[in-house]
């Protein structure tokens, strides 16, 4: 299985769960993900994209999974996660139709790229993550 970095850097923000998702969501370019629940309104994009949220988490990188991949395959997400937390990266993961996504901290990059490689995946990184 291959694992591509994606380009850029990536914040969590969190809303009030009644809120709308802002107008860049509708505009915005990039890797975007908008969850909400009763509790509360995820959106996941570019870093610096969005103000007013209540809580904001900077600092994840993207990677995408190589896809499609079939709604049947079993263990995909534990295959990756689980040598990333025997190394001690905690990930954020954003499955789509097509794929996974999993986000990691850019200071746990290279502690990752090394697990997963470890673990006989393809990791291709950019000119940050090598």
């Amino acid at each position: 299985m291959r694992i591509f970095a994606q380009e850029g850097d990536y914040s969590v923000y969190r809303f009030a769960p009644g809120e709308e998702p802002p107008e860049a969501f509708r505009t915005g370019t990039g890797f975007w993900s908008v969850t909400r629940t009763d509790q509360e309104l995820s959106i996941l994009c570019p870093t610096g994209t969005l103000r007013g949220a209540s809580r904001e988490e900077d600092g994840w990188t993207l990677w995408k999974v190589q896809g499609p991949l079939d709604f049947g395959m079993l263990g995909v997400l534990s295959s990756i996660t689980s040598p990333l937390a025997a190394s001690g990266v905690s990930v954020f993961a954003v499955s789509t139709f097509d794929t996974d996504y999993i986000l990691w901290k850019k200071d746990k990059a290279a502690a990752a790229v090394r697990a997963l490689r470890a673990a006989g995946f393809e990791v291709e990184g950019s000119a940050r993550f090598p």
